[in-house]
């Protein structure tokens, strides 16, 4: 059975609820600071990044923008758009996202879980904010 193709509105209430999911992680990690209580946040921002990547991919697609190669692009269009207020530091998620790969033995991990906890969290809860402006208009 085929799925019918979610709306903006639909991913931006989903992106929400795992915004709202990763600022529990980050608190977890804050307090537990163990290796798997960080890893875990590290997993629920990943999917959290990757939703809102979903949301601009729709909404642009509602305006009749896009598609783009990829999170770097569409990033970028975001930020002409007034979506996200840091371009800069959302291309940073993109570059640490990279860079940070577990399967690699180099000692990332509590660097990127303090720029998510200090910076990366609150960039997102400001695109959030932002998408739920644009799409009140």
């Amino acid at each position: 059975m085929k799925t019918l193709p979610q709306t903006c509105e639909q991913c931006l209430e989903l992106y929400s609820k795992a915004l709202e999911d990763l600022e529990l992680y980050a608190q977890r990690a804050k307090k537990l600071n163990t290796t798997e209580a960080n890893r875990e946040l590290i997993i629920n921002f990943e999917i959290t990044h990757e939703l809102a990547l979903k949301v601009m991919a729709k909404f642009f697609e509602k305006i009749g923008k896009g598609p783009f190669s990829g999170s770097r692009d569409a990033t970028v269009e975001a930020f002409h758009a007034e979506l996200i207020d840091d371009g800069k530091a959302w291309l940073d998620i993109v570059i640490d996202r990279i860079k940070y790969n577990p399967v690699y033995e180099m000692d990332t991990q509590q660097d990127f879980v303090e720029r998510i906890q200090k910076i990366y969290i609150p960039l997102l809860e400001k695109f959030e904010d932002n998408m739920s402006k644009k799409l009140d208009e």
